[in-house]
């Protein structure tokens, strides 16, 4: 557990080593991880000092939100270089995710002189109503790592402008990036106790946090990770009667119409399906694309990506590694299903960038890290592993339809439910896309990736429960409602008994001079 002017709490775990995924040799980090009572222990700290956090008024912890987005500002370039060093993500794109930090902290400065509740008209004489937004109390976070700084952002920062306290897990392959976000928090002003950072495994978070929820420590968890994981975290939080905010995987599919521009399909599926190496939640899965433009749509994405720069990451690349080693292996999995009926296009080879499987145009030394080919796969079935489940990884298929009715079924299949997209240019095809597509997020002629800080994040289905980050909509995740009735009438009035009411002549009809019947 680390705090400010505090060190890591020892209890026995072990070192894990972060490592640089484009260079296996530079050890970017070295964390001691806790056991189940760091989490634990971590919480009750935070219960402590979420009560004097709470009476802060909310705009003056607006202006410590402010003040953590000047500082991100002024270390932008830094962290960013972080973020590239530690989980292999282009310089560009880590730039673009450090200015998302920023922006979320713009947002939630106005927030703190918001919060608005409402006054609400009573049905009784002398009696005023009211309601207010409440913090929940002390929230559990646990983020995964291909996002390391801009997705805990997005629940640490109205989590705290709340009035809440926050225990942060990070993913352990992204130690030193959650690491400098951290210090920045508790140099803005954030105080000792109300962020705690916490590394630990898997195993022993979740058993942490059962602990925590049992002693009643922890009202609310906040979890971004795969749909798997996020199941057990739910069950989990419904035995304590609490509703988790799930920001889980995807399988977004990409439907192109028959009226698409293709260079712009082109574009867009390059960036959706292989930027950040497939690493996102929001990236492309299946391509869903009307079956008279498949040829021509195909042979240009395959010309595209066979092209596209793929090194090491502070290059300008399309993509570098894979985020760590187990996801090197998971990735070695999906590509054991690839079946006897799909044509792989993409790349001249298939799996690790080696010298022996070398990839045209590379930059940089591929041996030095967890690089793999690009695959486009043609000839996707519904049944298919690679349709129906999150690959996690730089590959792609495509499927075809011919009605959109069809595409939509498609793009519904797999049960995900976070981000889609259509190319067109007929607004009725738009429309009926969105209007039947299961995605939380929709995008028309654009990619399947790109959040914006005042714009609602989430799925639906195997990709969350529904509820949402960023904007407005993410403080019903870290306030609670609270009403409040004031009766000023000296007497006790009660509620459906007491009102007054007014009763019409029901048996009055109009006269003929006023349009009566006979």
């Amino acid at each position: 557990m680390i705090g400010p002017d505090t060190t890591a709490v020892d209890d026995g775990g072990t070192e894990y080593l972060s490592r640089n995924p484009s260079n296996l040799d530079d050890v970017v980090a070295r964390v001691r991880l806790g056991g189940p009572d760091t989490l634990r222990v971590a919480a009750e700290n935070a219960q402590r000092a979420q009560r004097e956090w709470a009476q802060v008024p909310a705009p003056v912890r607006g202006r410590v939100v402010a003040g953590l987005g000047r500082l991100v500002e002024a270390n932008k370039e830094s962290l960013a270089k972080l973020v590239t060093r530690e989980i292999g993500k282009p310089y560009a794109e880590a730039l673009g995710e450090v200015q998302e930090i920023i922006d979320t902290c713009d947002f939630f400065l106005g927030e703190g002189r918001r919060l608005y509740g409402q006054t609400v008209p009573s049905e009784m004489p002398d009696k005023q109503l009211f309601t207010f937004r409440v913090p929940v109390g002390v929230a559990a976070v646990i983020t995964a790592g291909n996002f390391p700084v801009a997705v805990p952002s997005w629940y640490i920062v109205p989590a705290l402008l709340c009035g809440n306290a926050v225990v942060w897990k990070p993913a352990e392959y992204a130690a030193a990036a959650a690491r400098a976000v951290a210090e920045l928090a508790w140099r803005a002003g954030v105080p000792r106790g109300v962020l705690n950072l916490v590394y630990a495994d898997g195993e022993a978070t979740f058993k942490g946090l059962e602990a925590a929820l049992e002693a009643g420590t922890v009202n609310k968890v906040g979890f971004t990770g795969s749909s798997a994981v996020g199941t057990r975290v739910g069950e989990l939080c419904g035995r304590h009667l609490q509703s988790p905010c799930l920001e889980l995987g995807g399988k977004n599919p990409m439907v192109v119409a028959a009226d698409a521009d293709l260079d712009l399909a082109v574009e867009g599926a390059l960036f959706s399906g292989w930027g950040t190496a497939g690493q996102r939640c929001t990236s492309l899965g299946n391509l869903i694309v009307h079956r008279d433009l498949h040829d021509e749509f195909v042979s240009r994405l395959d010309e595209a990506l066979r092209s596209a720069a793929i090194g090491e990451p502070t290059g300008d690349v399309l993509y570098g590694p894979l985020l760590d080693q187990k996801f090197a292996d998971g990735f070695e999995a999906v590509l054991d299903t690839i079946a006897g009926h799909h044509t792989v296009l993409g790349s001249e080879s298939v799996g690790r960038i080696t010298e022996s499987a070398p990839r045209k145009g590379f930059h940089g030394d591929p041996s030095t890290g967890l690089y793999y080919h690009p695959v486009l796969l043609d000839g996707l079935r519904p049944d298919d592993h690679v349709f129906r489940q999150e690959t996690f990884g730089p590959i792609v298929g495509v499927s075809t339809f011919d009605t959109l009715d069809e595409a939509i079924e498609l793009g519904n299949l797999p049960g995900y439910g976070l981000s889609a997209a259509v190319y067109t240019t007929n607004p009725q095809t738009a429309f009926r896309f969105r209007q039947g597509i299961g995605a939380g997020m929709v995008s028309v002629n654009n990619s399947t990736s790109g959040a914006e800080a005042h714009l609602p994040f989430g799925g639906n289905g195997r990709s969350g429960n529904g509820s949402r980050q960023s904007g407005i909509w993410v403080l019903d995740q870290f306030t609670r409602w609270q009403s409040l009735n004031w009766d000023f009438s000296g007497k006790l009035q009660k509620a459906q008994m007491d009102v007054d009411t007014v009763e019409p002549e029901l048996d009055y009809r109009l006269p003929p001079e006023l349009g009566g019947g006979a």
